[in-house]
């Protein structure tokens, strides 16, 4: 078995291009929530609330050639891969373009926009609007794809399209393409491009927040205020390298990846079951080989949706006790879907490194009926951590569990 490292990081979500400026915000409790008026003309939608990127800055060789088969969400997930990899050293590497590196990236669904001039022919009988790129842009494995004929990458192409676990989903895979010998180097990561649709699917099932008046206010995960998630948009991309190709070419090792679980609830498509989140993380612990009790902050899922937030601590609280600091950075900058999974994980290993860990926003009553666990609360808290777990669950019962090392902890 071969072991596996982070070399390599970028993101960018509606609190900033960069992981450094993102900490700087969430440390100063800053949100990244607008009213979105653009979303007045939807009569029926409920909800007006959403986390946009604001500025999102294309590099200039990103030419209109360059980016014809890229919407929104390919082109932001292009973009962190290319600065991940000069974060790690790689951009023009010659591993990348020799079969030892592939990518497995995610995200929910392609570009609306392009979904959309399919829509045309379905509902009008129009074929005019659907271009040669609207498929590219529209498919469920566009961000692989794109980040695959960008960089000229001959590996493997591991697309993962589940909702709220396609970003950690992702990382998984790498994670597993590197560990059993069958890739040296990994593109990993999640995007996700915010629409209306999006917002809509929860819309439906009364389960996104409607405060309009506040919008800096929501989401509230695990608190007792609650009134649903916001919907949230951005992208993450991660090298994953292999240990000894990383050492060997002194490369900056950010954290080791050691342990990943998933399994399925199999049992409803939206209604979280407890029983199989627990088991998940039972599963990340046996491949990191380690007891719960070696874990010392858990990045949690907490969507601020009634049942979610309950089904994730009582799972959490049977698998790992109450004892280990716990928080949602989506009380930050929303749901990003695909992409949070990658975004949220980086995040985590970012505090791991500072030994700063980011208080849950919004937190002020923990609703009742969730376990009592160590909901990091009002500051951030100041702690050494060597292991470090992240979290995620999405709608078809598909669930995640990932492990980071630190390796300042040796």
């Amino acid at each position: 078995m071969k072991r596996v490292v982070v070399t390599g990081m970028s993101s960018i979500t509606s609190l900033g291009e960069d992981a450094e400026t993102i900490m700087q915000r969430m440390q100063a409790g800053e949100s990244g929530i607008r009213y979105m008026a653009e979303w007045e003309r939807y009569a029926d939608l409920r909800t007006r609330l959403g986390g946009p990127v604001l500025h999102c800055t294309e590099p200039a060789h990103f030419t209109r050639k360059v980016k014809r088969g890229m919407g929104r969400v390919a082109l932001m997930a292009t973009i962190v891969a290319e600065r991940a990899l000069d974060d790690a050293g790689l951009l023009g590497d010659d591993i990348i373009g020799s079969g030892q590196t592939g990518v497995a990236f995610g995200s929910s669904s392609g570009n609306v926009e392009a979904i959309a001039e399919f829509g045309a022919m379905v509902l009008e009988d129009d074929v005019k609007k659907i271009t040669a790129t609207s498929y590219i842009r529209m498919m469920g494995h566009t961000t692989a794809v794109n980040i695959s004929v960008y960089f000229g990458l001959k590996g493997r192409t591991l697309p993962t399209s589940c909702a709220c676990t396609s970003g950690s989903m992702a990382i998984g895979q790498a994670y597993e393409a590197i560990k059993y010998g069958k890739q040296t180097v990994m593109i990993a990561g999640g995007a996700e491009e915010l629409s209306a649709t999006q917002a809509a699917v929860f819309d439906v099932l009364f389960a996104t927040s409607c405060r309009h008046d506040e919008p800096h206010k929501t989401p509230r995960p695990y608190d007792k205020g609650r009134d649903g998630l916001v919907i949230g948009e951005g992208s993450a991309c991660w090298i994953l390298e292999e240990y000894e190709h990383a050492v060997a070419r002194g490369a900056r090792i950010y954290a080791e990846l050691v342990g990943y679980g998933s399994n399925t609830d199999g049992m409803h498509v939206t209604q979280p079951n407890r029983d199989t989140i627990a088991g998940c993380m039972r599963l990340s612990l046996a491949d990191a080989n380690l007891q719960a009790d070696a874990i010392h902050y858990i990045n949690g899922h907490g969507t601020a949706t009634e049942q979610g937030d309950i089904a994730e601590s009582q799972a959490t609280m049977e698998v790992m006790g109450g004892n280990i600091p716990l928080s949602s950075l989506k009380s930050y900058f929303g749901h990003t879907l695909g992409a949070c999974g990658a975004i949220e994980a980086m995040l985590a290993i970012k505090m791991m490194q500072t030994q700063t860990f980011i208080a849950n926003l919004n937190l002020e009553q923990i609703v009742p009926e969730c376990a009592p666990l160590n909901f990091i609360q009002g500051e951030a808290q100041h702690f050494r951590a060597e292991y470090i777990m992240s979290n995620n669950f999405a709608f078809g019962g598909i669930n995640t569990s990932l492990i980071f090392r630190n390796p300042q902890a040796s």
